[in-house]
């Protein structure tokens, strides 16, 4: 079971975000963000951290990690199994949610660079319909592999990116959108005026897009 920050933004959370910091961080990274989302409904924010594991294009330092990142280049081998480990601990805390009362329906998933390749792993293999996903400044790490999935077409994924990013290129964000599209998703994309990180504003437009999903 993953360790994690929670808070609860009132009394008898209705709804829950899920949220995956980048690597080298760790759960208390967002939790800044939570007065700028402006949420409007009771809301439980979970934050987990990674584990701790050595990150080879890192010298092989251990530093919180949802997967080994072997080489940084467009056409990135990647670590599937450490990717496929992380996304069942997520899913974990989707059904840990569920089971605590929150509907499938009210549960977002939100992450952050490595933590939105594992967001969107998530989304690509869970059956069921989520509230919604935001993938922010990352990839989908299959974007190579066969373009199959038994996840929610029905889930609403929104896709966010900085025009100036120089750790994970807007290129590969678009080809996160249109490998999604192909899979039979409806990904919206935003681009921003950054480089690896988010903005206030950007924040203030996830809180209203995440009042969308719900409607209330």
């Amino acid at each position: 079971m993953l360790e994690r920050v929670i808070q609860e933004t009132d009394e008898n959370p209705q709804q829950a975000i899920i949220w995956l910091h980048g690597l080298g961080a760790d759960g208390n990274d967002f939790v800044p963000v939570i007065p700028l989302l402006g949420l409007r409904r009771p809301t439980r924010l979970i934050f987990p951290h990674a584990p701790i594991q050595p990150v080879t294009v890192n010298g092989g330092m251990a530093m919180r990690a949802w997967y080994d990142i072997y080489e940084m280049t467009l056409e990135r081998k990647i670590d599937q199994a450490g990717i496929e480990a992380s996304a069942a601990e997520v899913i974990e805390l989707i059904e840990e949610q569920r089971a605590q009362g929150i509907a499938l329906d009210q549960i977002f998933l939100v992450g952050f660079s490595q933590g939105g390749a594992v967001a969107l792993h998530v989304l690509a293999r869970y059956p069921h319909q989520l509230a919604g996903v935001l993938a922010l400044s990352t990839y989908s790490p299959d974007l190579d592999q066969a373009l199959t999935h038994n996840g929610s077409v029905e889930t609403p994924l929104a896709i966010h990116h900085g025009v100036q990013d120089a750790v994970v290129p807007e290129s590969l964000g678009q080809r996160t959108r249109d490998r999604f599209d192909q899979l039979g998703f409806a990904p919206s994309y935003r681009t921003w005026p950054m480089a690896h990180s988010v903005l206030p504003e950007q924040l203030t437009e996830i809180g209203q897009w995440i009042h969308q999903q719900t409607g209330s």
